[in-house]
Parts: structure tokens; C-alpha cells; sequence
């Protein structure tokens, strides 16, 4: 790949539902041809249902980049997630739990999380059974979303997720519901493994941009959220400089200077 810049063009929350060809349209009619990438993060559906999926799906082998999308809670509300992520995979989607893929000097790792609370306030495992076993869905997502980051021999890393990482982009919520907004489990492997970007949906009032502790950027992209800016277009734009791949990173020969 010559050297430029990688645009990623993000949003999550569509809440398709089988009325929604129009306003999907809509949507979509706004984003430029030259993205490199879409990234979708979860809540693709309304209620999970195929019918809804199909809506989206249609709309979306229009697009001529490449798409990466991880599935949200409203996705799995009727069980029927197996049959959403297939009616996107025919669409040309990449819809990743717990997967990675790289496109071009980029690779992307992304699974959908889940909630429990952030930094002091996380859910312990202990207590009742149903406690340990809550907890440990929120762990089991988190073990996912760093084996997926560690399998990418790209320079840049990039994590997509529906659930928050961190407190910082679901600030606005109300307090109450925090801990169902995600969970700082997740952010314990993107610190880990040197993300470029992080993004997520899932808090439709939240803050647009936080960081991670290591640093790394996070972006809230829910489309109710990116609505409710002034002149904010129905996707978050993040370009990523070129940089070379890790496997093209060799060490310098013994004797040269560095």
C-alpha cells in the first residue's frame, strides 16, 4: 500500500427496524465514497429480528468499502443473532465476535462486550451463582476482544465494540445506569495491546471522546448521539496516519546504529 492515510468512517445504534429503508438511505447517502472504512458498532437491529436485518443488509451491498461490524444487545433480543450476523456476512459484512481482520495496514479486532460497572464501581465475582456467572460473561468478552487484538501483525490496531471500555464516553448518562453501559474489563486488553482507536455505541447520551489509560482515543458513535451535535454528520470520521506493519519492523543487523 502506498503511503496515505486510512479513513474509518463509524456509527453504531442504527435500531433498524422494517420500516427504516428510508431513513437508512438517508444515512448512508452521506458518506463519502473515498472512506476506506465503515465500521459498525452493534444495536444494528431494533428488536433482532431477520426482517430488520434484511432491511440493512440491502442497503449496505450498495457500498463499494469494505464493512466491519460487531453486534449489540438489541441484536440478541429475540435469540435470533446467528441468523442477523449471516444476513450481514451475505452482505459483504465482516461481523466479528471475537475475530480480527486486517484491511490493508489496519487490522481490527472486535467483539460486542458488556456491562458491569467501571474502575472501583465493577461488579466483583462473589455472592450468589448468578452474580459469578454475570461477571464472568463481562471476563469471557474481554478474553475475546484481547485474543482477537493479538492476533493483528498490523502497526495499527483498532477495537470495535458496542459496549463502553471506559466511564469516560458514557458521561451524560444518568449515574443509575452506568454500570450497564459497559465495563472497564474491556479496557484492561486495549491497554495491553496498543490500540490506535477504540469505538463503541450502546450510550446514546454519552460523550463523544475519551481516552483509555494508556491513552489510546475512544469514540462514542451512537448515531443519537452524533445527532444531537450541530453539524455533526451521521458518522465519526477518524483518519489514521500510514505506518508500517510490526512484521516490517525488523530489528536493525548487529553492529549498525539504530
Amino acid at each position: 500500500m502506498p503511503d496515505s492515510n486510512f479513513t474509518i468512517a463509524a456509527v453504531g445504534d442504527l435500531h433498524c427496524t422494517k420500516a427504516s429503508t428510508a431513513a437508512v438511505q438517508a444515512l448512508f447517502g452521506q458518506l463519502d465514497p473515498a472512506v476506506d472504512v465503515l465500521v459498525l458498532c452493534g444495536d444494528l437491529t431494533d428488536y433482532g429480528l431477520p426482517e430488520e436485518a434484511h432491511v440493512l443488509a440491502r442497503e449496505l451491498t450498495s457500498l463499494k468499502m469494505p464493512i466491519v461490524a460487531t453486534l449489540g444487545n438489541h441484536d440478541f433480543e429475540s435469540g435470533r443473532q446467528t441468523e442477523v450476523a449471516a444476513i450481514l456476512q451475505e452482505a459483504g459484512v465482516l461481523v466479528l465476535d471475537g475475530e480480527a481482520h486486517e484491511i490493508g495496514d489496519v487490522g481490527f479486532a472486535g467483539t460486542k462486550g458488556f456491562h458491569g460497572g467501571f474502575g472501583r464501581h465493577t461488579l466483583e465475582p462473589w455472592g450468589e451463582e448468578a452474580t459469578k456467572r454475570y461477571v464472568q460473561e463481562a471476563t469471557n468478552e474481554a478474553v475475546k476482544l484481547g485474543a482477537a487484538l493479538a492476533k493483528l501483525r498490523t502497526a495499527q490496531r483498532v477495537a470495535v465494540l458496542h459496549y463502553a471500555p471506559i466511564v469516560g464516553t458514557v458521561l451524560g448518562e444518568p449515574l443509575e445506569i452506568y454500570c450497564f453501559l459497559g465495563t472497564s474489563r474491556l479496557e484492561e486488553p486495549l491497554n495491553r495491546c496498543e490500540v490506535a482507536a477504540v469505538f463503541h455505541g450502546h450510550a446514546h447520551h454519552g460523550t463523544l471522546e475519551g481516552s483509555t489509560a494508556a491513552g489510546a482515543p475512544v469514540y462514542n458513535v451512537a448515531l443519537p448521539l452524533l445527532r444531537a451535535q450541530p453539524d455533526q454528520p451521521g458518522f465519526r470520521l477518524v483518519t489514521l496516519p500510514r505506518v508500517a506493519r510490526r512484521d516490517e519492523l525488523a530489528p536493525a543487523p548487529a553492529g549498525s546504529r539504530a
